[in-house]
């Protein structure tokens, strides 16, 4: 960091010396982070927001743009009952807002360059309202080169905070409303396991449950073992409890989250517990549909895929990242298994559940990737036949080991990889979609369809979108949907009697 920049921070009231600022922010180091310590990791019941800030939002209203994962989308939801609880109202008008968060993602370049377009978009409004608070928290936050660039570049940001420390908001919120500096608190070290923050879910149908923190895979590529910490499993009976609280207030389908859901319990030192475990507890529960994300191949386990394979709300899709075809690549990639191995684990799970859909990622362009190994990716495709992927060119993260690399595959060569590439996923996807038509599904309906208000739209439970014309009532409830047309990425369909589908 330079002089100017710590002096910058030196008026802060966070930081307020160079020691400060070594404490918080430390820039992506791989030897460091794989020292990281067995430290016990504290589990906290006592959250409480400051007498004086119960009542400070009175009047006032909040938004929070939400970048990224769906543990972004979990964290923005416990800063959202946060605010709630201060008494700021929620919107989704900027020009109505008095605090505005960015909740940011760090694991793509170009998502990072959509949140600081947001920042400049934003440097009027706060012109014009001196008084209005605007945060960026979140992934992006962590990263030492972010930091800078907003003290450097962005001095109407008020707040900066990270990750880790997302029920120290009231405090931090206090400090950049009465405060006349900038309030950066950034967390290097990992925080502890807060169970009692006030949640904000996003409707009454599909709840996230988070049942660890951080990632201690250390992929080349990726910065999220760094910016998330390392992981961190919540107790069994806490993740039990709230989802029988789901069950209780009638929600349809929850999503189990971590940035490596299969490693769930591995630092649980005192009982020996997984996720095929848990898995094994929820199936107990009523409540129709159980999905998890995101699973790392290293950890997926025979005991998870027997529990999986009993069904019930135990939902037929399994998302499996495998992110290239290619041995060398994903040794590069640090990924530590092979390409044999993650065909074997795809035939394992396909044998226990014959009918379930599989879904994955794919990475690109990675350094030194020939022609011979991008075909290996595509052979892997052809193989396993994925229903959907996600796609990706790959992108450096500045401090992941990756970036050191030779980004040496031309960009113009990316670009026709990845075309050549959503061509085959789309390929095999209509195919896939084809063995549905005129079938009856189970769909939970999540709303109106984006494109049309007078259509709904719902998920099958091996994930797959289906638009169909239906009353409003049946929004947020399972329904039986006969598909009259398949295209590439949806099902048609028409709603058809419980009787019907017995018949």
């Amino acid at each position: 960091m330079t002089t100017e920049n710590k002096n910058n921070l030196s008026n802060s009231s966070v930081l307020k010396t160079d020691q400060d600022y070594d404490k918080y922010f430390q820039p992506p180091s791989l030897k460091d982070a794989k020292k990281r310590g067995k430290e016990d990791v504290k589990v906290h019941y006592n959250f409480e927001i400051p007498e004086a800030m119960k009542t400070i939002g009175k009047g006032k209203k909040f938004l929070i743009r939400t970048y990224g994962c769906q543990m972004n989308t979990h964290d923005s939801e416990n800063m959202a009952g946060i605010l709630l609880e201060m008494g700021f109202e929620a919107t989704e008008e900027t020009d109505d807002a008095d605090v505005i968060l960015l909740n940011t993602c760090a694991i793509r370049e170009n998502a990072e360059n959509k949140v600081f377009g947001e920042i400049g978009h934003l440097k009027p409004l706060k012109k014009e309202r001196p008084e209005l608070i605007l945060g960026v928290c979140g992934c992006m936050s962590q990263e030492e080169s972010v930091v800078n660039r907003i003290l450097e570049k962005h001095q109407h940001i008020d707040l900066i905070f990270g990750t880790h420390n997302i029920h120290r908001l009231p405090n931090l919120l206090q400090e950049a409303i009465f405060g006349k500096e900038m309030v950066v608190e950034v967390w290097s070290k990992e925080g502890d396991i807060v169970e009692d923050m006030p949640r904000a879910r996003q409707g009454k149908t599909q709840a996230w449950v988070n049942i660890m923190y951080g990632c201690d895979k250390f992929c080349t590529y990726c910065i999220v073992p760094y910016t998330r910490g390392k992981e961190r499993s919540r107790r069994p009976e806490d993740i039990i409890a709230e989802v029988r609280d789901l069950a209780r207030q009638g929600y349809k389908e929850i999503t189990l989250l971590g940035q490596n859901v299969n490693a769930y319990g591995k630092d649980l030192e005192d009982i020996e517990y997984g996720l095929g475990d848990l898995m094994d507890e929820i199936h107990k529960i009523d409540i129709p549909r159980v999905r998890f994300t995101t699973s790392h191949p290293r950890d997926f386990d025979d005991h998870l895929i027997e529990v999986l394979a009993k069904g019930g709300n135990m939902v037929e899709h399994i998302h499996l990242p495998v992110q290239h075809g290619n041995s060398e690549i994903l040794k590069l990639m640090a990924r530590k298994y092979t390409r044999e191995q993650y065909l074997e684990l795809a035939r394992k799970i396909k044998t226990a559940i014959p009918n379930a859909s599989f879904t994955t990622d794919l990475i690109v362009g990675f350094p030194n990737e020939t022609e011979e190994q991008f075909e290996d990716m595509l052979s892997l495709v052809r193989e396993v036949e994925f229903d959907s992927a996600y796609t990706y060119i790959y992108s450096p993260r500045e401090g992941t080991p990756a970036a050191k690399m030779e980004d040496n595959v031309p960009m113009e060569v990316k670009k026709e990889r990845l075309a050549r590439l959503n061509a085959l996923v789309n390929e095999i996807s209509a195919k896939k979609n084809e063995e549905y038509q005129d079938k009856v599904v189970e769909v939970l309906v999540e709303g109106e369809s984006k494109k049309n208000p007078d259509v709904l739209a719902g998920r099958t439970r091996t994930n797959r979108l289906v638009n169909f014309v239906g009353p409003k009532s049946a929004i947020g409830e399972i329904v039986y949907v006969k598909v009259t047309e398949v295209k590439t990425w949806s099902l048609d369909g028409e709603m058809v009697e419980v009787a019907e589908v017995k018949n």
